[in-house]
């Protein structure tokens, strides 16, 4: 599996050949760029995931390309005459021989009684995990898991109790769009997480990595 991060919550995935974008928000520009895209994963509807201007033009660039995401974010795009396959919690689809699985409905809460929205979290091929802006715990093991690592609805001793508790193999970190430090903010569940036998692999923006998952 190859990784490419644009930024924020924004990666292109290769797996098994077909090339994946993950929530072209706000906060990345480089996905307006990415040409030969097979599917557009998108977990909720708040900018930084996704930019609907931005959509577009991925879209453009990637005529062939399909959208997966929940219901939530499917209202926003057929007012926009954009499709898209429905997968949310309990669902799943196989596109391109990759299997996308759907878990979690809410958004976590950000403060006091602000309106949750429906967050799709996708489990992609039984190895990564991207849970989106929620701290689901998919119930099975997780060899990649794209943990968020700062927000206004999280604190860092959530994002790392929460690796902690999914036990993957591995982590990445993402939701990092609005530091402007993100590899200082990341060095605490760096630390925490290899003490407890836990790889943690920061990404710079533009690179591609290569991850075994065997």
């Amino acid at each position: 599996m190859k990784i490419t991060k644009f930024g924020h919550c924004c990666l292109l995935l290769e797996i098994k050949g077909t090339r994946i974008l993950t929530d072209p928000g706000e906060f990345s520009t480089l996905q307006n760029e990415v040409q030969n895209l097979h599917i557009v994963l998108i977990t909720h509807e708040h900018a930084d995931h996704l930019h609907v201007e931005s959509l577009k033009t991925v879209l453009q660039n990637n005529p062939n390309a399909k959208v997966i995401t929940n219901s939530s974010v499917g209202k926003i795009l057929t007012q926009e005459g954009i499709e898209f396959t429905k997968v949310e919690e309990g669902e799943s689809h196989i596109q391109n021989d990759v299997l996308f699985e759907g878990f979690g409905k809410d958004h976590a809460t950000v403060y006091g009684n602000m309106p949750q929205m429906l967050n799709t979290g996708y489990f992609l091929d039984n190895n990564f995990f991207y849970p989106g802006d929620a701290f689901t715990n998919p119930g099975k093991p997780v060899k990649l898991l794209a943990l968020p690592v700062e927000g206004p609805w999280m604190r860092s001793s959530e994002s790392i109790d929460y690796a902690l508790e999914i036990n993957p193999v591995q982590c990445i970190p993402v939701h990092d769009g609005r530091l402007k430090n993100p590899e200082m903010a990341a060095s605490w569940p760096k630390r925490i997480l290899e003490e407890k036998g836990i790889k943690f692999s920061s990404l710079e923006i533009g690179k591609t990595y290569e991850f075994n998952l065997e």
